[in-house]
C-alpha cells in the first residue's frame, strides 16, 4: 500500500528561493537570547516528527518569500515544492488599551525594570509585570498560537510555519521590543508612555536620588534628649563617707588636703 501524497511531497525538494528571507544560524539552535527562546519553547514542544528540523533547513536556505509582522501575527508567503507559494499565518492575541495600561503602570511601579527598558534591554522580570495583572507575554501553549498554512500536511506546525517561527525567533533576538509589538506595543509608543507615567508620579524618593542632591537633608539631628538630673550634692561629699586617714601632714588630715580639689573638679 502506497504512502499518502502528502507524505510523499515531504521528502520532495523545495523549490530554490533567490533573495529570500533567511536567518543567520547555521548550526545548531537558532535563539540566542532568553526571550526568543520563550517564544520557541511551546512550538518545539508540540512539533511533529522531522518538521521541526526541516523547518530550520527552510529558514537557513531563504525559503521564505515574503514575511509582514503586525500586531497580532505574522503573514508569510513560504516557497515548497509546489509552484505555487504556500500561505503562512501566525496569530497571538493582541491586548487592549485597558490592558496595557496596567502592565505600564505595574512596569513603572519596579524603578529598575523601567530603567532597563528605557535603555533597551528586556530584563527576566517582565514576565513577572504581565502575571501581576493576569496577562503572558509569551506564549503558554498551543491555545495561545493560532497556527494555519496552506499546505497539503495535516500536522501543525508544518514545516513552512516552523521556518516563519525560527525566522521570527532571529528577529527577536535583534529587537526584543518585536514581542511586545506582537501583543499591540510597538518600542515608542511604550517607552513614551513610561517617561510620561513616570514624570507624573513626582521626583523619586530619596534612596532612589543621588546623593549629592540631598547633602542638605541626608541627616537631621532631633532635638537633644533631657539629660537626668539628681540631688544637689556637693562635689567632696565623697571624702566625708569615707574612713579617716591615720596619718597627717604638717598637722593636716589627707581627707582636707584633697577637698580642695574635689571642689575644683565638681565645679570644672
Amino acid at each position: 500500500m502506497s504512502e499518502p501524497w502528502w507524505l510523499d511531497a515531504e521528502r520532495t525538494r523545495p523549490i530554490k528561493v533567490t533573495g529570500g528571507i533567511q536567518i543567520n544560524s547555521t548550526r545548531g539552535a537558532v535563539a540566542r537570547t532568553w526571550w526568543s527562546k520563550r517564544f520557541l519553547s511551546v512550538l518545539e514542544q508540540i512539533g511533529v516528527g522531522g518538521r521541526m528540523a526541516r523547518g530550520r533547513a527552510y529558514a537557513r536556505q531563504g525559503q521564505i518569500i515574503s514575511l509582514d509582522v503586525d500586531t497580532g501575527g505574522a503573514a508569510a508567503k513560504v516557497q515548497g515544492s509546489r509552484p505555487r507559494p504556500y500561505g503562512v499565518r501566525i496569530g497571538v492575541a493582541a491586548f487592549g488599551k485597558a490592558e496595557w495600561a496596567e502592565v505600564a503602570q505595574a512596569m513603572v511601579a519596579d524603578a529598575s525594570l523601567t530603567a532597563a527598558l528605557l535603555a533597551g534591554e528586556m530584563p527576566h522580570e517582565i514576565e513577572d509585570v504581565f502575571t501581576r495583572v493576569g496577562l503572558s507575554l509569551f506564549p503558554a501553549s498551543a491555545r495561545d498560537l493560532a497556527l494555519d498554512c496552506t499546505c497539503p500536511d495535516q500536522a501543525v506546525p508544518c514545516k513552512h510555519l516552523a521556518a516563519v517561527c525560527y525566522v521570527l525567533a532571529e528577529r527577536f533576538d535583534a529587537d526584543p521590543f518585536a514581542m511586545l509589538a506582537l501583543r499591540g506595543r510597538d518600542r515608542d509608543t511604550l517607552l513614551a508612555d513610561l517617561r510620561e507615567r513616570r514624570a507624573s508620579a513626582g521626583p523619586a524618593p530619596a534612596h532612589g536620588t543621588p546623593l549629592a542632591d540631598v547633602l542638605s537633608v541626608f541627616y537631621t539631628a532631633g532635638p537633644l534628649p533631657t539629660l537626668a538630673t539628681g540631688p544637689d550634692t556637693p562635689s567632696d561629699a565623697l571624702l566625708d563617707q569615707v574612713p579617716p586617714f591615720p596619718v597627717e601632714i604638717r598637722g593636716i588630715s589627707v581627707t582636707e588636703l584633697l577637698r580642695p580639689a574635689y571642689r575644683a573638679l565638681g565645679g570644672a
